[in-house]
């Protein structure tokens, strides 16, 4: 096992964040294209796709060199990101790509749902040592997390089938990643009751 070493954060914030604005910046001035290849006309969203896939697998190959560690949800985004960027490619469609945020969205709903059901936090067993809380406050949060990515699941159904592509990959890049940031802080901000202090500050206090 790789020994884990910690990571300049300005690096870390470009190796995570340059993929999706390369992608970005690569599609505004490849959107109104083209592209022909072994007989078949692929758009630019497509080619910005397919460009977009080895980015990310060399950012997060980047990240694991450089951390010694690598994320389940940066794994499960590659994956996410190679499976439906190569059918976006292999049948030309560009529909497949559109609908991955859905599904990534709706699958992360029904996981905590799931967990939910059983009584459990799923995001307290992957978050906990991160975020010391109480299992009531995991349970609150959990359950806002899982309305709030079915909200973002259906959101994206409807904006790529009712706007703009460009509208869609500028939402797809920044705007869900801002609402569930903010969204985020939030809930930890109003779950401040829940949080578990260290031993060493409760002992100075």
């Amino acid at each position: 096992m790789a020994e884990e070493r910690t990571i300049n954060p300005v690096m870390k914030q470009v190796l995570e964040l340059g993929p999706p604005i390369l992608f970005f910046i690569v599609y505004l001035r490849i959107k109104d294209n083209e592209y022909e290849y072994f007989g078949e006309t692929y758009s630019g969203l497509i080619v910005a796709t397919v460009m977009f896939i080895p980015l990310i697998l060399l950012a997060i190959g980047a990240m694991w060199a450089l951390s010694g560690k690598i994320s389940r949800m940066q794994v499960f985004t590659a994956v996410m990101v190679v499976f439906f960027g190569g059918l976006t490619a292999y049948l030309n469609d560009d529909r497949f790509i559109k609908i991955k945020t859905t599904i990534v969205y709706g699958l992360f709903s029904g996981l905590l749902g799931i967990g939910l059901l059983r009584g459990q936090s799923w995001l307290a067993f992957i978050m906990g040592e991160l975020v010391p809380m109480k299992d009531e406050g995991w349970m609150i949060l959990t359950r806002r997390l899982c309305a709030g990515f079915a909200v973002l699941a259906i959101a994206n159904e409807v904006i790529w089938r009712t706007m703009s592509e460009e509208t869609w990959v500028t939402i797809e890049t920044f705007g869900f990643p801002i609402v569930l940031m903010v969204f985020l802080f939030a809930q930890f901000a109003a779950l401040q009751p829940y949080m578990i202090e260290p031993e060493g500050e409760e002992d100075s206090s």
